[in-house]
């Protein structure tokens, strides 16, 4: 990110509601917020319309720029859905593919073709995945391939408009809605309310609620690490395995829009680390540690995110470690979950869904 680029982020999230550099450009956020409403006035009025689809439909998305937490997000959720046996998927745009046509998420796919997050979250969870820019057609394409899915989670697409949505998930992490300003002046991808829509819940990635947003809390915490030709056998993390790099320094690095979370978390669990942060969905097309800086560290921790796009072959001059997250909502979240799927899962609604 440049300078320009990381100063106005900072202003964003600034407690006096930023600077200088945020507050001149509050014309471009004004006009579009006016492109925002006008868009959802041509919803209301019939011009562009929400399709249907036969399936409910769970949103799990952010109001802001960046990584708040959606993926570990869906990825206990999934884990809720299958755990009481029901037979969901997701559907993604999957950021920074080659290509926008929608596909099918295999183990066989690359980050490239696919995007990181959602191959991660196929390989983690073993749901069906597609990706595609239009959701829509995304979700279609996994009805076809499989018809007795029962539940449809997107992966962001709270301002996928055309995508309807019978249960939205919002989720923030301690940064809440920042300076509380459009882009680029903020760092809000839509307005911000004061109180929820009847099918939202809001599940906060952090210690505390960090807006006035009624909510529930998350824990996350390190599962441990693994290494990376073991985590593509599909072996666990293990707290010994982090705990046995505590004595000597590792190089940590992650591609994701807020690393220094990660790198508080390795260091609160007694490691001493060396930080080199990377873009958020950095590719890895060349590795980041080949520099002279970096040699004399033999060990490099990294997140899931990053381990999708690497092979252990191209990695024989360090020993590569992934660092797993455990991510847990609070009890009261999953029961409102499934409260709301036995509402939206009940026979008559989902004739009245189809009808």
């Amino acid at each position: 990110m440049s300078a320009w680029g990381q100063r106005l982020q900072q202003q964003w999230y600034r407690v006096d509601g930023g600077g200088a550099l945020a507050a001149s450009l509050r014309p471009l956020a004004w006009v579009y917020g006016l492109l925002l409403r006008l868009r959802a006035l041509l919803y209301r009025w019939g011009w562009l319309r929400t399709e249907a689809l036969p399936v409910p439909v769970i949103v799990v998305g952010n109001w802001i720029v960046g990584g708040a937490g959606k993926t570990p997000t869906i990825l206990a959720l999934l884990e809720q859905l299958q755990a009481a046996g029901l037979r969901a998927v997701l559907i993604s745009r999957g950021y920074g593919r080659t290509d926008d046509r929608p596909r099918l998420v295999s183990r066989d796919c690359t980050a490239g073709q696919v995007g990181d997050e959602p191959l991660l979250i196929h390989l983690r969870s073993g749901a069906p995945v597609a990706v595609g820019r239009d959701r829509v057609a995304a979700a279609r394409l996994l009805l076809q391939a499989h018809p007795e899915l029962q539940l449809l989670l997107s992966d962001d697409g709270l301002q996928h408009l055309r995508l309807p949505r019978d249960l939205a998930v919002l989720v923030f992490d301690e940064r809440g809605v920042g300076n509380g300003r459009l882009m680029p002046a903020g760092p809000l991808r839509q307005p911000a309310s004061s109180r929820l829509a009847s099918n939202e819940l809001v599940l906060y990635n952090a210690a505390r609620p960090s807006t006035a947003l009624p909510g529930f809390i998350s824990e996350r915490s390190l599962a441990g690490a693994v290494s990376l030709g073991g985590w593509w056998r599909g072996e666990p993390a293990r707290l010994e395995t982090l705990r046995a790099l505590a004595g000597r320094e590792v190089l940590a690095t992650a591609g994701m829009a807020h690393p220094q979370r990660f790198f508080d978390m390795l260091v609160a669990a007694g490691l001493h680390i060396r930080p080199l942060p990377l873009a958020d969905h950095f590719d890895f097309t060349e590795l980041p540690w080949l520099g002279k800086a970096e040699a004399d560290v033999e060990d490099v921790l990294l997140t899931e995110k990053d381990a999708v796009k690497l092979q252990p072959q191209r990695c024989q001059d360090k020993r590569i470690w992934v660092v797993a997250l455990d991510f847990k909502p609070e009890q009261a979240f999953q029961q409102a979950v499934q409260d709301r799927l036995e509402h939206l899962l009940r026979p008559a609604n989902l004739t009245q869904k189809n009808g």
